[in-house]
Protein backbone atom coordinates (compact mmCIF):
# COMPACT_ATOMS: atom_id res chain seq x y z
CA UNK A 1 0.00 0.00 0.00
CA UNK A 2 0.94 3.52 -0.37
CA UNK A 3 2.46 6.17 1.40
CA UNK A 4 0.13 8.78 3.28
CA UNK A 5 0.03 12.15 1.86
CA UNK A 6 1.19 14.86 4.41
CA UNK A 7 -0.16 18.28 4.66
CA UNK A 8 1.12 18.78 8.22
CA UNK A 9 5.10 18.18 7.89
CA UNK A 10 7.95 19.55 5.76
CA UNK A 11 9.42 17.49 3.00
CA UNK A 12 10.75 14.48 3.99
CA UNK A 13 14.49 13.11 3.20
CA UNK A 14 15.51 9.85 1.68
CA UNK A 15 15.08 7.05 2.80
CA UNK A 16 18.59 6.20 2.92
CA UNK A 17 19.11 9.61 5.10
CA UNK A 18 16.03 7.96 7.72
CA UNK A 19 18.61 5.15 8.48
CA UNK A 20 20.66 6.66 11.01
CA UNK A 21 17.82 7.86 13.00
CA UNK A 22 15.79 4.06 13.01
CA UNK A 23 18.89 2.55 13.85
CA UNK A 24 19.91 5.40 16.71
CA UNK A 25 15.83 4.85 17.96
CA UNK A 26 16.66 0.81 17.58
CA UNK A 27 19.76 1.03 19.93
CA UNK A 28 18.12 3.37 22.75
CA UNK A 29 15.21 2.13 22.88
CA UNK A 30 15.76 0.76 26.51
CA UNK A 31 13.47 0.88 29.72
CA UNK A 32 9.69 -0.67 27.82
CA UNK A 33 7.13 1.08 25.75
CA UNK A 34 6.58 4.40 27.34
CA UNK A 35 10.14 5.30 27.19
CA UNK A 36 10.27 4.26 23.71
CA UNK A 37 7.45 5.92 22.97
CA UNK A 38 9.02 9.24 24.58
CA UNK A 39 12.39 8.61 22.53
CA UNK A 40 10.49 8.21 19.60
CA UNK A 41 8.59 11.45 20.23
CA UNK A 42 11.50 13.44 21.26
CA UNK A 43 13.16 12.40 17.72
CA UNK A 44 10.38 11.95 15.14
CA UNK A 45 8.20 14.87 16.50
CA UNK A 46 10.41 17.44 18.17
CA UNK A 47 13.76 17.23 16.28
CA UNK A 48 13.05 16.30 12.66
CA UNK A 49 9.25 17.35 12.84
CA UNK A 50 8.37 13.91 10.26
CA UNK A 51 5.15 13.49 12.34
CA UNK A 52 2.98 16.34 13.35
CA UNK A 53 1.99 16.08 17.67
CA UNK A 54 -1.37 15.55 15.94
CA UNK A 55 -0.54 12.64 13.57
CA UNK A 56 1.94 10.97 16.37
CA UNK A 57 -1.32 10.56 18.99
CA UNK A 58 -3.03 9.22 16.49
CA UNK A 59 -0.98 6.66 15.25
CA UNK A 60 -0.35 6.04 18.55
CA UNK A 61 -3.83 5.60 19.45
CA UNK A 62 -4.47 3.31 16.62
CA UNK A 63 -1.58 1.62 17.79
CA UNK A 64 -2.99 0.61 21.39
CA UNK A 65 -5.85 -0.86 19.23
CA UNK A 66 -3.19 -3.79 17.94
CA UNK A 67 -1.72 -6.69 19.47
CA UNK A 68 2.04 -6.40 19.53
CA UNK A 69 4.21 -4.24 20.75
CA UNK A 70 2.88 -0.84 20.27
CA UNK A 71 6.11 1.01 19.90
CA UNK A 72 7.96 -0.84 17.12
CA UNK A 73 4.27 -0.61 15.15
CA UNK A 74 4.16 3.25 15.96
CA UNK A 75 8.16 3.20 14.13
CA UNK A 76 6.70 0.84 11.09
CA UNK A 77 3.69 3.48 11.03
CA UNK A 78 5.85 6.49 10.94
CA UNK A 79 8.30 4.83 8.20
CA UNK A 80 5.38 3.91 6.22
CA UNK A 81 4.11 7.86 6.39
CA UNK A 82 7.08 8.67 4.70
CA UNK A 83 7.97 6.31 2.47
CA UNK A 84 5.42 3.54 2.06
CA UNK A 85 6.15 0.35 2.47
CA UNK A 86 9.72 0.54 2.32
CA UNK A 87 9.93 3.44 5.00
CA UNK A 88 7.47 1.19 7.21
CA UNK A 89 10.02 -1.92 7.03
CA UNK A 90 13.33 -0.13 7.60
CA UNK A 91 11.60 1.83 10.68
CA UNK A 92 10.20 -1.48 12.05
CA UNK A 93 13.06 -4.01 11.43
CA UNK A 94 15.91 -1.31 12.50
CA UNK A 95 14.01 -0.89 15.96
CA UNK A 96 13.77 -4.58 16.39
CA UNK A 97 17.09 -6.04 14.45
CA UNK A 98 19.25 -4.80 17.48
CA UNK A 99 17.50 -5.70 20.69
CA UNK A 100 17.04 -9.25 18.85
CA UNK A 101 20.98 -9.71 18.04
CA UNK A 102 21.66 -9.17 21.90
CA UNK A 103 18.69 -11.58 23.01
CA UNK A 104 20.04 -14.40 20.36
CA UNK A 105 23.84 -13.86 21.92
CA UNK A 106 22.65 -13.58 25.70
CA UNK A 107 20.60 -16.86 25.41
CA UNK A 108 23.35 -18.64 23.75
CA UNK A 109 25.27 -17.73 26.41
CA UNK A 110 22.71 -18.40 28.98
CA UNK A 111 21.95 -22.09 27.39
CA UNK A 112 25.69 -23.23 27.70
CA UNK A 113 26.92 -21.66 30.69
CA UNK A 114 23.62 -20.78 32.69
CA UNK A 115 24.48 -23.09 35.38
CA UNK A 116 27.25 -21.48 36.50
CA UNK A 117 27.03 -20.16 40.27
CA UNK A 118 28.27 -16.45 39.42
CA UNK A 119 25.71 -16.29 36.41
CA UNK A 120 22.86 -17.95 38.74
CA UNK A 121 23.45 -15.50 41.29
CA UNK A 122 23.45 -12.47 39.40
CA UNK A 123 20.13 -13.61 37.95
CA UNK A 124 18.59 -13.83 41.59
CA UNK A 125 18.94 -9.92 41.80
CA UNK A 126 17.44 -9.71 38.34
CA UNK A 127 14.34 -11.92 39.44
CA UNK A 128 13.62 -10.10 42.37
CA UNK A 129 13.70 -6.58 40.14
CA UNK A 130 11.72 -8.23 37.91
CA UNK A 131 8.89 -8.26 40.81
CA UNK A 132 9.10 -4.78 40.96
CA UNK A 133 8.75 -3.96 38.00
CA UNK A 134 5.75 -6.05 36.72
CA UNK A 135 3.66 -4.54 39.57
CA UNK A 136 5.08 -0.86 38.70
CA UNK A 137 3.34 -1.96 35.15
CA UNK A 138 0.35 -3.27 36.61
CA UNK A 139 -0.59 0.23 38.77
CA UNK A 140 0.61 2.24 35.77
CA UNK A 141 -1.96 0.40 33.96
CA UNK A 142 -4.68 -0.04 35.81
CA UNK A 143 -4.68 4.09 36.68
CA UNK A 144 -4.90 4.57 33.11
CA UNK A 145 -7.30 1.77 32.64
CA UNK A 146 -9.54 1.81 35.31
CA UNK A 147 -11.91 4.73 34.80
CA UNK A 148 -15.58 3.40 36.11
CA UNK A 149 -16.99 0.65 38.32
CA UNK A 150 -17.50 -1.51 35.36
CA UNK A 151 -13.97 -1.29 34.41
CA UNK A 152 -12.94 -2.46 38.03
CA UNK A 153 -15.18 -5.20 37.62
CA UNK A 154 -13.79 -6.44 34.37
CA UNK A 155 -10.29 -6.04 35.88
CA UNK A 156 -11.57 -8.54 38.70
CA UNK A 157 -13.26 -11.23 36.73
CA UNK A 158 -9.98 -11.07 33.87
CA UNK A 159 -7.70 -11.82 37.27
CA UNK A 160 -10.46 -14.58 38.68
CA UNK A 161 -10.87 -16.67 34.72
CA UNK A 162 -6.89 -16.90 33.93
CA UNK A 163 -5.52 -16.89 37.85
CA UNK A 164 -8.19 -19.16 39.31
CA UNK A 165 -10.65 -21.22 36.63
CA UNK A 166 -7.36 -21.12 34.12
CA UNK A 167 -9.28 -19.74 31.16
CA UNK A 168 -7.05 -19.01 28.21
CA UNK A 169 -5.91 -15.57 27.65
CA UNK A 170 -7.11 -15.26 24.10
CA UNK A 171 -10.58 -15.94 25.61
CA UNK A 172 -10.79 -13.44 28.10
CA UNK A 173 -9.62 -10.93 25.55
CA UNK A 174 -12.65 -11.79 23.36
CA UNK A 175 -14.75 -11.59 25.74
CA UNK A 176 -13.96 -8.38 26.66
CA UNK A 177 -13.95 -6.62 23.56
CA UNK A 178 -17.59 -8.31 22.33
CA UNK A 179 -18.67 -6.76 25.91
CA UNK A 180 -17.09 -3.48 25.56
CA UNK A 181 -17.90 -3.50 22.03
CA UNK A 182 -21.75 -3.66 23.03
CA UNK A 183 -21.56 -2.37 25.90
CA UNK A 184 -19.49 0.80 26.51
CA UNK A 185 -20.28 3.05 23.57
CA UNK A 186 -22.04 6.33 24.74
CA UNK A 187 -21.99 7.67 21.14
CA UNK A 188 -24.66 6.65 18.70
CA UNK A 189 -23.41 5.72 15.21
CA UNK A 190 -25.23 8.28 13.49
CA UNK A 191 -22.33 10.86 15.52
CA UNK A 192 -19.34 9.72 12.94
CA UNK A 193 -17.91 12.06 11.25
CA UNK A 194 -15.17 10.84 9.13
CA UNK A 195 -16.37 9.40 5.50
CA UNK A 196 -16.33 5.76 5.32
CA UNK A 197 -13.45 3.79 3.02
CA UNK A 198 -14.25 3.71 -0.50
CA UNK A 199 -14.34 0.35 -2.47
CA UNK A 200 -10.80 0.87 -4.00
CA UNK A 201 -9.16 1.27 -0.26
CA UNK A 202 -10.71 -1.82 0.56
CA UNK A 203 -9.49 -4.00 -2.27
CA UNK A 204 -6.10 -2.91 -1.98
CA UNK A 205 -6.48 -3.61 1.71
CA UNK A 206 -7.33 -6.69 1.19
CA UNK A 207 -4.67 -7.27 -1.36
CA UNK A 208 -2.46 -6.27 1.52
CA UNK A 209 -3.98 -8.61 4.15
CA UNK A 210 -3.76 -11.97 1.58
CA UNK A 211 0.39 -11.35 0.63
CA UNK A 212 1.36 -10.50 4.49
CA UNK A 213 -0.66 -13.48 5.69
CA UNK A 214 1.43 -15.40 2.95
CA UNK A 215 4.47 -14.43 3.90
CA UNK A 216 3.61 -15.23 7.59
CA UNK A 217 2.20 -18.39 7.14
CA UNK A 218 5.69 -19.23 4.88
CA UNK A 219 7.82 -20.79 7.13
CA UNK A 220 5.49 -22.69 9.12
CA UNK A 221 4.04 -24.15 5.97
CA UNK A 222 7.23 -25.11 4.70
CA UNK A 223 8.55 -26.74 8.10
CA UNK A 224 5.61 -28.83 8.08
CA UNK A 225 6.06 -29.98 4.45
CA UNK A 226 10.13 -30.06 4.35
CA UNK A 227 11.34 -30.69 8.01
CA UNK A 228 10.88 -33.50 10.52
CA UNK A 229 11.34 -30.58 13.29
CA UNK A 230 8.17 -31.15 15.64
CA UNK A 231 9.12 -28.59 18.01
CA UNK A 232 9.81 -25.68 14.92
CA UNK A 233 6.19 -26.51 14.29
CA UNK A 234 4.89 -26.14 17.32
CA UNK A 235 6.91 -22.62 18.71
CA UNK A 236 5.86 -21.25 14.86
CA UNK A 237 1.80 -22.20 15.62
CA UNK A 238 2.37 -21.17 19.00
CA UNK A 239 4.13 -18.05 18.72
CA UNK A 240 1.64 -17.49 15.89
CA UNK A 241 -1.40 -17.75 17.98
CA UNK A 242 0.42 -15.57 20.48
CA UNK A 243 0.76 -12.89 17.60
CA UNK A 244 -2.86 -12.17 17.35
CA UNK A 245 -3.63 -11.85 21.43
CA UNK A 246 -1.04 -10.38 22.13
CA UNK A 247 -3.18 -6.49 23.37
CA UNK A 248 -1.78 -4.15 26.21
CA UNK A 249 1.83 -5.02 25.79
CA UNK A 250 3.91 -7.35 26.37
CA UNK A 251 3.44 -7.65 30.39
CA UNK A 252 -0.12 -8.43 29.96
CA UNK A 253 0.20 -12.11 27.45
CA UNK A 254 3.70 -12.71 29.39
CA UNK A 255 1.55 -15.27 32.36
CA UNK A 256 0.21 -16.70 29.54
CA UNK A 257 2.88 -17.38 27.71
CA UNK A 258 4.91 -18.65 31.17
CA UNK A 259 1.82 -21.04 32.34
CA UNK A 260 2.12 -22.47 28.43
CA UNK A 261 5.64 -22.44 27.92
CA UNK A 262 6.21 -23.71 31.62
CA UNK A 263 3.32 -26.07 32.28
CA UNK A 264 1.80 -27.12 29.13
CA UNK A 265 5.18 -27.36 26.62
CA UNK A 266 7.40 -27.80 29.54
CA UNK A 267 10.24 -26.22 27.42
CA UNK A 268 11.58 -23.84 30.07
CA UNK A 269 11.12 -23.85 34.00
CA UNK A 270 9.71 -20.75 36.04
CA UNK A 271 12.77 -19.73 36.89
CA UNK A 272 14.27 -19.86 33.30
CA UNK A 273 11.28 -17.53 32.22
CA UNK A 274 12.13 -14.93 34.90
CA UNK A 275 15.49 -15.13 33.56
CA UNK A 276 14.72 -14.37 30.08
CA UNK A 277 12.09 -11.76 31.04
CA UNK A 278 15.07 -9.92 33.11
CA UNK A 279 17.15 -10.18 29.81
CA UNK A 280 14.95 -8.72 27.43
CA UNK A 281 14.51 -5.85 30.28
CA UNK A 282 18.29 -5.00 30.26
CA UNK A 283 18.26 -4.60 26.29
CA UNK A 284 17.12 -2.09 23.68
CA UNK A 285 13.81 -3.24 21.84
CA UNK A 286 10.29 -4.44 22.44
CA UNK A 287 10.02 -6.63 25.86
CA UNK A 288 8.63 -9.55 23.78
CA UNK A 289 11.40 -10.44 22.11
CA UNK A 290 11.67 -12.27 25.46
CA UNK A 291 9.52 -14.89 22.47
CA UNK A 292 13.00 -15.31 21.22
CA UNK A 293 14.72 -16.36 24.23
CA UNK A 294 11.77 -18.89 25.09
CA UNK A 295 12.55 -20.06 21.35
CA UNK A 296 16.03 -20.58 21.82
CA UNK A 297 16.34 -22.81 24.78
CA UNK A 298 13.54 -24.69 23.53
CA UNK A 299 15.27 -25.27 20.47
CA UNK A 300 18.62 -25.18 22.20
CA UNK A 301 17.23 -28.40 24.31
CA UNK A 302 15.48 -30.36 21.41
CA UNK A 303 18.60 -30.54 19.15
CA UNK A 304 21.67 -27.73 20.32
CA UNK A 305 22.91 -24.54 19.06
CA UNK A 306 21.82 -24.72 15.12
CA UNK A 307 17.85 -25.83 16.12
CA UNK A 308 18.45 -23.62 18.69
CA UNK A 309 18.97 -20.22 16.15
CA UNK A 310 16.44 -22.13 13.88
CA UNK A 311 13.59 -21.52 16.90
CA UNK A 312 14.93 -17.98 17.33
CA UNK A 313 14.00 -16.97 14.21
CA UNK A 314 10.74 -18.60 13.84
CA UNK A 315 9.95 -17.34 17.18
CA UNK A 316 11.13 -13.57 15.80
CA UNK A 317 9.44 -14.64 12.50
CA UNK A 318 5.97 -15.07 13.59
CA UNK A 319 6.09 -12.61 16.22
CA UNK A 320 6.80 -9.67 14.31
CA UNK A 321 5.63 -10.10 10.57
CA UNK A 322 1.78 -9.76 11.78
CA UNK A 323 2.98 -6.83 13.06
CA UNK A 324 3.84 -5.13 9.48
CA UNK A 325 0.55 -6.99 8.44
CA UNK A 326 -1.77 -4.98 11.18
CA UNK A 327 0.22 -1.71 10.18
CA UNK A 328 0.54 -1.70 6.74
CA UNK A 329 -3.18 -2.61 6.35
CA UNK A 330 -4.59 -0.70 8.90
CA UNK A 331 -2.81 2.69 8.77
CA UNK A 332 -4.85 3.99 5.75
CA UNK A 333 -8.31 3.67 8.22
CA UNK A 334 -6.60 5.60 11.31
CA UNK A 335 -8.75 9.15 11.03
CA UNK A 336 -11.47 7.11 10.23
CA UNK A 337 -11.20 5.14 13.05
CA UNK A 338 -10.79 7.06 15.95
CA UNK A 339 -13.76 8.25 15.33
CA UNK A 340 -15.84 4.72 16.02
CA UNK A 341 -17.18 4.52 19.39
CA UNK A 342 -17.90 0.88 19.42
CA UNK A 343 -14.20 -0.01 18.82
CA UNK A 344 -13.28 2.38 21.65
CA UNK A 345 -15.31 0.74 24.13
CA UNK A 346 -14.28 -2.72 22.94
CA UNK A 347 -10.17 -0.99 23.51
CA UNK A 348 -11.42 0.26 27.10
CA UNK A 349 -13.02 -3.11 27.91
CA UNK A 350 -9.89 -5.08 26.58
CA UNK A 351 -6.58 -2.63 28.68
CA UNK A 352 -9.77 -3.19 31.91
CA UNK A 353 -9.07 -7.09 31.13
CA UNK A 354 -5.21 -6.39 30.66
CA UNK A 355 -5.21 -4.92 34.46
CA UNK A 356 -6.56 -8.13 35.59
CA UNK A 357 -4.52 -10.52 33.77
CA UNK A 358 -1.61 -8.66 34.58
CA UNK A 359 -2.08 -9.00 38.55
CA UNK A 360 -2.22 -12.64 37.57
CA UNK A 361 1.21 -12.26 36.29
CA UNK A 362 2.27 -10.53 39.33
CA UNK A 363 1.19 -12.91 41.25
CA UNK A 364 2.13 -15.78 39.58
CA UNK A 365 5.50 -14.83 39.08
CA UNK A 366 6.22 -13.52 42.72
CA UNK A 367 4.78 -17.24 44.01
CA UNK A 368 7.55 -18.96 41.29
CA UNK A 369 10.73 -16.96 42.63
CA UNK A 370 9.85 -16.46 46.30
CA UNK A 371 9.29 -20.07 46.92
CA UNK A 372 11.54 -22.91 45.58
CA UNK A 373 8.44 -25.24 45.75
CA UNK A 374 4.86 -24.42 44.55
CA UNK A 375 2.74 -26.55 43.66
CA UNK A 376 -0.89 -26.49 41.76
CA UNK A 377 -3.97 -28.24 42.91
CA UNK A 378 -7.04 -28.17 41.40
CA UNK A 379 -10.41 -28.34 42.70
CA UNK A 380 -13.31 -29.04 40.32
CA UNK A 381 -12.80 -25.98 38.04
CA UNK A 382 -10.90 -24.25 40.47
CA UNK A 383 -6.73 -23.70 39.63
CA UNK A 384 -4.93 -23.00 43.59
CA UNK A 385 -0.97 -22.02 42.90
CA UNK A 386 -0.10 -23.38 47.16
CA UNK A 387 3.66 -22.26 47.85
CA UNK A 388 5.72 -24.66 50.18
CA UNK A 389 6.12 -21.64 53.21
CA UNK A 390 9.78 -22.97 54.13
CA UNK A 391 10.70 -22.98 50.65
CA UNK A 392 10.53 -18.74 50.75
CA UNK A 393 14.03 -17.74 49.16
CA UNK A 394 14.76 -14.65 51.78
CA UNK A 395 17.28 -13.37 49.15
CA UNK A 396 14.98 -12.82 47.01
CA UNK A 397 12.79 -11.75 48.88
CA UNK A 398 14.69 -8.92 50.74
CA UNK A 399 15.63 -7.66 47.05
CA UNK A 400 12.19 -7.69 46.13
CA UNK A 401 11.02 -5.38 48.85
CA UNK A 402 14.25 -3.34 48.37
CA UNK A 403 13.15 -3.26 44.81
CA UNK A 404 9.73 -2.29 45.19
CA UNK A 405 11.29 0.69 46.98
CA UNK A 406 13.64 1.78 44.25
CA UNK A 407 11.07 1.77 41.91
CA UNK A 408 7.81 3.46 43.82
CA UNK A 409 9.98 5.56 46.17
CA UNK A 410 13.07 6.19 45.33
CA UNK A 411 12.00 6.56 41.39
CA UNK A 412 14.64 4.42 40.30
CA UNK A 413 14.50 3.96 36.48
CA UNK A 414 14.25 -0.28 34.98
CA UNK A 415 17.53 -0.48 34.35
CA UNK A 416 19.29 1.08 37.32
CA UNK A 417 17.03 -1.41 38.93
CA UNK A 418 18.29 -4.24 37.38
CA UNK A 419 21.64 -3.36 37.70
CA UNK A 420 21.83 -2.76 41.33
CA UNK A 421 19.75 -6.07 42.15
CA UNK A 422 21.79 -8.15 40.02
CA UNK A 423 24.94 -6.87 41.64
CA UNK A 424 23.54 -7.20 45.12
CA UNK A 425 22.14 -10.34 44.32
CA UNK A 426 25.57 -11.78 43.47
CA UNK A 427 26.75 -9.94 46.76
CA UNK A 428 24.45 -11.74 49.06
CA UNK A 429 24.61 -15.58 47.29
CA UNK A 430 28.59 -14.79 48.16
CA UNK A 431 27.84 -13.93 51.62
CA UNK A 432 25.07 -15.46 53.37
Amino acid sequence: MSKATNSETTTWPGLNQTFPVWLKIGLLSFGGPAAQIALMHRMVVAEKRWLSEKQYLNALSFCMLLPGPEAMQLATYAGWRMHGVKGGLLAGLLFVIPGAIVIAILALIYALYGDVPLINSLFIGIKAAVIAIVLQALLRVAKKSLTSTVHWVIALLAFIGIFFLNLSYPLIVLAAALFGFFQLPSVAAAGLRTQAPGKAMLFDTVKTVIVWVLIWAAPIVFIALFTDHTILLQIGSFFSKLAVVTFGGAYAVLAYLGQQVVTDFGWLSAGEMMDGLGLAETTPGPLILVNEFVGFIAGFREGGIGLGLAAAVITLWVTFVPCFLWIFAGAPYIEWISDQPRLKGALSAITAAVVGVILNLSVWFALHVLFDNVSRKTIGPLQLWIPQLSSVNWIVLLLSIFCTIAAFKLNWNIIRILIVSAVAGLIMSMVI
